[in-house]
Parts: structure tokens; sequence; C-alpha cells
């Protein structure tokens, strides 16, 4: 006898819901109400970090030293970049801090400093870059006049550029560096980036205006890009970004904030011919900052113009282990034959070494000016 197979019974499906729940996507007004509540907390630790910065100012004062201190500053600023783990990039983290530096600094004292203007030319970048843009930012018309208003105290700083990577020594900051009274506190180098603004196509272009320097820095580009432009020299990038946004065919050598604020378009981004086209731009005041451990010292010297003087000079900073970083010879105006020396060194001017460097050269220069010591900075933008 057969069996009889038993019946397979089918799965009942279940009229039930996944008992899972479904991640709701926040709407745009939830995402906007819980920015509102971060950007409460922004405002409220702000003023708190900036009450904490008052008192630290206070005792600042009562010891005599600088509200100015770009060493901490720079400090503070590197640190929030290292400590950025995004989507921020390290340059906005960075900008972020420099103004709400700048800002806890005026809520301690009202800052003046002086540049050479217009704006938006790479020496108000520097300056920015600096003291950010709660300090007040004077522009004048000349590095000359940059000096005079620190010597008359109508500014605390100034900002003047001292060389360029690609085109050496800024002569005029030398010679006033040279006669005045003033010391350098500081320095910024600032990476340069050039770019070619203007309206319409590349390709109509008929001129490009810029500074000497900026139509020197981006020649090879330009003889490339742009063969058949006439290259017109004016008195600042700035000025140039001006001239273009009222005139058609031309184009402008300037940075990205002159393009913006002349309402222009970026045709072409980062033409200097040097990638790593870097100013140094010196900060300079009546007050000398203190020692911070990476410090440099700059100095102005003459000496007898006789066979070995200079070589004799020079092994003093190699006897007294200073590594330079910086020399230049400066013509004196109206005397045939005879030069300034401008030198650079890693250490503080009240280090022993340096002390006794200058104390030996001071024996054998016919002139010996300290022009300041400083913090040593890495280069920014």
């Amino acid at each position: 006898m057969s069996k009889k197979k038993k019946p397979v019974k089918k799965p009942v499906k279940s009229s039930r819901k996944s008992a899972e729940p479904t991640a709701r996507q926040p709407s745009l007004t939830s995402l906007r109400r819980d920015i509102d509540k971060i950007d409460q907390q922004i405002v409220s630790l702000a003023n708190k970090r900036a009450q904490l910065a008052q008192e630290a100012g206070s005792l600042k004062q009562h010891a005599g030293d600088s509200i100015y201190a770009p060493d901490r500053e720079e400090q503070v600023m590197s640190q929030a970049a290292q400590k950025n783990r995004g989507p921020l990039s390290d340059e906005s983290v960075r900008n972020i801090f420099r103004e709400l530096i700048s800002g806890t600094r005026l809520a301690q004292k009202h800052i003046r400093v002086a540049y050479l203007g217009p704006e938006y030319t790479y020496s108000h970048l520097a300056a920015i870059e600096r003291f950010g843009q709660s300090t007040e930012l004077h522009p004048v018309s000349s590095i000359a006049a940059v000096f005079e208003e620190v010597e008359r105290r109508q500014v605390e700083f100034g900002v003047v550029p001292v060389e360029n990577s690609t085109d050496g020594r800024i002569a005029d900051t030398l010679e006033m560096l040279a006669k005045t009274s003033s010391q350098i506190c500081g320095e910024v180098q600032l990476r340069i980036h050039h770019n070619l603004v203007g309206k319409g196509p590349r390709a109509a272009i008929r001129e490009v205006y810029s500074k000497p320097q900026a139509l020197s820095q981006c020649r090879n580009w330009t003889a490339k890009h742009l063969p058949a432009a006439k290259l017109i020299e004016v008195a600042s990038t700035a000025e140039a970004a001006e001239i273009v946004g009222k005139k058609q065919g031309a184009a402008a050598i300037a940075s990205r904030q002159a393009a913006v604020n002349y309402r222009l378009d970026v045709l072409a981004q980062k033409i200097e011919d040097n990638p790593d086209n870097i100013t140094r731009f010196a900060v300079i005041a009546h007050e000398s900052p203190q020692r911070t451990g990476n410090d440099k010292t700059a100095i102005v010297f003459e000496i007898d113009h006789q066979p070995g003087e200079l070589a004799d000079a020079m092994t003093i900073f190699k006897r007294n282990r200073l590594n330079l970083t910086w020399i230049e010879s400066f013509p004196i105006v109206g005397e045939a034959g005879r030069y300034l020396f401008f030198v650079e060194f890693v250490a503080h001017k009240t280090e022993l070494r340096a002390r006794r460097a200058l104390a030996a050269l001071e024996k054998r220069a016919v002139r010996l000016v300290v022009l300041g010591s400083y913090a040593r900075m890495e280069p920014v933008g």
C-alpha cells in the first residue's frame, strides 16, 4: 500500500508592517533651530573668552607689557587649525580665530595701523592677516608715509613690505628703517597669489594693468598667454583693479579680494611664475616685544670701506653661533663708496650670544643700529 503524502503547509504572510522605526529626515526648520542654538552658544563662549582676555590684558598693562602679542596670537590660531577636523578648512578656522582675537583686542584698547594703500593691496591683506578687521586700518600713499605716521604717533603700528622672494629687497623700506627710530616688532610672511581679473573673455584683453612688481612676478605667464597685450604699470594692484572695472578690453593682475571689491571676474588664478612667491612684511612700532624663545633680530651697520673689514665683521656672527637669515647691502644716498648692511639673525637681542656679537660688532662699526627683535612667523595665505 502506498502512503499518502502529507500536504505541505504554505507559510502565512503576516499582514503586520515591520516594527523597525524609519529614520526621519530633519526638516529645514529643525536644522535652523539647531543652528540658532549653536550660534547662541558661540556668542556666549566668545564673550566669555573676551572677558578672560581682558583680565589677561589688565595684568599685562599692570606689568608694562604690550597688549599686542603677535607670537601668542599666532600660537592661538595655529593651535585652532591643528585641532580642526573639518568640514571647515584650516584657513577658515584661522580666519575665524583671527577676527575673534581682533575683536577681543579692540575691547581692551583701540589700535590704529597704517599700511601702504589703497584697500585690497597686498599690504592691506598683510595688515588684516596680522591685526584682523576689527582694528582701525589706515591706508597711506607711500612707504615713507607709513613710517611718518608711526614716528608722529598718529598710529600705534605700521605694516611695510621688506622683501619679496622673486624681486628681492624693497629699497624704500630699507631707506626708512635706516633713518627713523621705528622698531621692527613683528613680521608677516604672506604667500602672494596673483590673479588675472577683469570683465569679458580673456581673448578680448588688449591691456594688462598692475604695479611693476606684480607684472614682473607674472611676466612668463603673460608672455605665454597674453603675448599681444600691452603691460601698463600703475601704483598698486588695487588701483589696477579699479581702472579695469571702468575699461573694456583690459585686465588687472591683483588679489582675489580686489576682484571681489571691484566686482571683477577671476579670469585666471595663481598666475605668478614662482609658486612659492612670498612677500615679507615688517610690523613697525616704538615698542620692542619680549623674548619668546623663537625670535629674530634685525640690525643695520656701516663699516670702514677697507679690504677685509666686511669679512671680519661677518666672522663675529659665526663665532657667536648666530644663524643669518637675511643680508642686504644698501648704498648710502649721496655718499659714493659708502654702504649700509642690513642683517637678520636667529636670536633675541637680549640673549647672551646676541649681546656678545653686538658688542663686538659695535667696536668695529662706524655705525650700528638694532632695528628690533621679534617672533619668527611661518608663511600664511
